[in-house]
C-alpha cells in the first residue's frame, strides 16, 4: 500500500497519562481488540466484564473525566516516527474522502480528531487504557489510538499489512460518520423503545457492522482517487475484519460461541459488510439495520 499518497491531516494530536472517572457504559464504541481483552480479563477474574462495559448506552455515556491531560498537536509535516506519519496520512485520506462525499450530499463534513496516546487517556467518555484498543468517543468526536495496537494486530490477531492498519482507523472514523449522520441518535431512540443492544440481532452488532461498511466505502473512494493499493492489500484488511469477529474471538478464548452476547458481529458478517461498502462506494449500501445483519 502506497500510504504516502494520502493527504496529511491537520487534526492529529497526542497526549499521555491522564485519569479521572472510569468508563460510563455505552460511552465508547469499543474498538478492534478491546472485546478480546475484556473476554480474557473476564476469564481471569471469573467476572463478566463485557456486559457492564458494553451495555446501557441510555444517554450516550458522555461523562467528563474530572481531569484533563496535556494535549499537543502532532506535526504531520515533520512526524516523529513512521507510525505517526502513517496515521497522519490515513487520517488525512479519510478527511478528504468523507469531505468530498458529504459535499456531494450538500452537507459539510466536520473532521474528527485523531488522538494518539500511550498507557491511559482521559476522554469525554471517561478514562481509558491501552487495553481497550482503538475507539471513538462521540462526546468529544475523537478517535483514540495507541499505536502499539498495530503490533498487537499483527502478533495476536495475525493481521499484518498497511491496509489492515488503515482499516482499523477507517472503522473508527466510520463511527464518526455515523455520529454526523444521526445514527447514534437513532440507535439511542430504538434502545429506549426496547430494542436490545447486545446479541446477534442487537443494535450494537448492526452499528459496528455499518462502521465496517463505511470503512469499505472509504476504501473504494480513496482507491479511485489515489490508486494506492497493491496486490494482497484488500486481503489483509479482510483478514483483520475476520480476526476480530465475535465468534472467532469467543471460540479462541472461551472454546464456545455465545451469539446472545455478540456486540460486533461474526467474522463472516464483518467481512461481508466491509466488502459491500468497498464494492459500492456508497453509504446507501450500508443499511445494516434492515433485515438480517
Amino acid at each position: 500500500m502506497d500510504w504516502q499518497k494520502g493527504e496529511n491531516s491537520d487534526n492529529v494530536e497526542e497526549g499521555s497519562g491522564g485519569g479521572g472517572g472510569g468508563f460510563r457504559p455505552g460511552g465508547v464504541h469499543l474498538g478492534l481488540g478491546g472485546l478480546l481483552v475484556l473476554v480474557v480479563l473476564s476469564l481471569i477474574f471469573k467476572r463478566d466484564l463485557i456486559t457492564p462495559f458494553l451495555g446501557g448506552a441510555g444517554d450516550g455515556g458522555v461523562q467528563a473525566s474530572g481531569q484533563t491531560q496535556p494535549v499537543q498537536a502532532v506535526s504531520c509535516q515533520n512526524p516523529a516516527s513512521e507510525q505517526i506519519s502513517f496515521a497522519c496520512h490515513i487520517m488525512g485520506s479519510t478527511e478528504k474522502t468523507w469531505g468530498d462525499y458529504f459535499a456531494a450530499m450538500g452537507r459539510t463534513y466536520a473532521d474528527p480528531k485523531l488522538h494518539l496516546f500511550q498507557g491511559q487517556v482521559a476522554t469525554a467518555c471517561g478514562a481509558a487504557s491501552t487495553a481497550v484498543g482503538p475507539f471513538y468517543c462521540p462526546g468529544d468526536r475523537k478517535v483514540y489510538l495507541d499505536l502499539g495496537f498495530f503490533q498487537e494486530l499483527q502478533d495476536r490477531f495475525h493481521a499484518s499489512g498497511d491496509f489492515a492498519r488503515a482499516y482499523v482507523i477507517a472503522h473508527e472514523v466510520g463511527h464518526h460518520v455515523q455520529d454526523l449522520l444521526g445514527v447514534f441518535d437513532k440507535v439511542r431512540q430504538l434502545q429506549q423503545q426496547g430494542y436490545p443492544m447486545d446479541g446477534a440481532d442487537g443494535l450494537s452488532v448492526r452499528q459496528e457492522l455499518q462502521a465496517d461498511c463505511f470503512a469499505g466505502v472509504w476504501a473504494n473512494r480513496t482507491q479511485q482517487r489515489l490508486a494506492w493499493l497493491k496486490p494482497g492489500d484488500v486481503e489483509s484488511a479482510l483478514n483483520a475484519a475476520s480476526a476480530v469477529g465475535d465468534d472467532t474471538l469467543q471460540q479462541e478464548t472461551r472454546g464456545t460461541v455465545m451469539p446472545d452476547t455478540f456486540t460486533h458481529g461474526t467474522s463472516a458478517q464483518r467481512v461481508k459488510w466491509f466488502k459491500a461498502g468497498m464494492a459500492s462506494g456508497d453509504v446507501q449500501s450500508c443499511n445494516t439495520f434492515a433485515g438480517e445483519p
